[in-house]
């Protein structure tokens, strides 16, 4: 039923769906998560009812959202993984997903939410970008762009920190002026042979630790020196890695 009692044809249906998701969308760029149901209904021109009835709750609304946005990232990542220059193609891609992120708060509290694991935009679409990212994040280590120590864990982490910093940066008066400041450093740490200051462990979390290559959490040691390593491929490629060290 219709918010005034008439049951809507379907191209009415879809038409206020359509209406409801452009709205939604704007909204969610400008306030992100923190916008009512009522100010979407409102700019969609419709009934709270109608909301509801296409979307069953905020989150589906939001989800709907920028699944799409979320999957274009993918795509491209995807569609970069066979160039023959993956060291500058990955850091390009690093800033592009902030600068287009940092305008849209929408995808700003989706990749922060979900980096912390309180949020999956929908099955498999946070997965599949981590695995696009990684392929690009492993090709350009292969290539000596990247330091051997990064891993995706690491990757997601500077990502959702830097799209933080760039927006308010972007919202306050900097001394320098320039937006991608950010951006520019977390760039810098990720190149190989920088003077990267390494924070002493702590000796009651050092069998806690993780893998030297990827970042995955190890298995806490019972007995003997802690691994470095997840397992045999993250060792096999530390070792690659130092074998051409060694060759420079």
């Amino acid at each position: 039923m219709s918010d005034g009692g008439v049951p809507p044809s379907r191209a009415d249906a879809r038409r206020n769906r359509a209406l409801v998701l452009q709205a939604a969308r704007f909204a969610f760029e400008e306030q992100g998560l923190g916008v009512p149901l009522g100010e979407i209904a409102r700019r969609a021109g419709v009934g709270a009812g109608t909301v509801y009835r296409h979307f069953s709750s905020k989150e589906a609304l939001f989800r709907a959202t920028i699944v799409d946005r979320i999957e274009l990232f993918t795509d491209t990542a995807r569609d970069l993984v066979d160039v023959s220059d993956p060291g500058p193609v990955f850091f390009r891609f690093l800033a592009s997903v902030v600068r287009l992120a940092s305008r849209n708060k929408a995808l700003c509290d989706a990749l922060e939410a979900a980096g912390t694991g309180r949020f999956e935009p929908s099955p498999g679409v946070g997965k599949d970008f981590d695995d696009a990212l990684e392929v690009l994040l492993g090709r350009a280590q292969e290539a000596g762009a990247v330091r051997q120590d990064i891993g995706i864990a690491d990757i997601r982490a500077l990502l959702v920190g830097c799209l933080s910093m760039e927006r308010a940066r972007a919202g306050a008066d900097t001394d320098d002026g320039v937006q991608g400041r950010m951006t520019e450093l977390m760039c810098e740490a990720l190149r190989p042979e920088r003077a990267v200051t390494k924070l002493a462990a702590d000796p009651a979390k050092r069998n806690g630790s993780r893998c030297e290559v990827c970042g995955a959490a190890l298995a806490t040691a019972r007995a003997g020196r802690p691994a470095r390593y997840c397992g045999g491929a993250c060792r096999q490629k530390a070792h690659r890695a130092r074998g051409r060290t060694r060759q420079r």
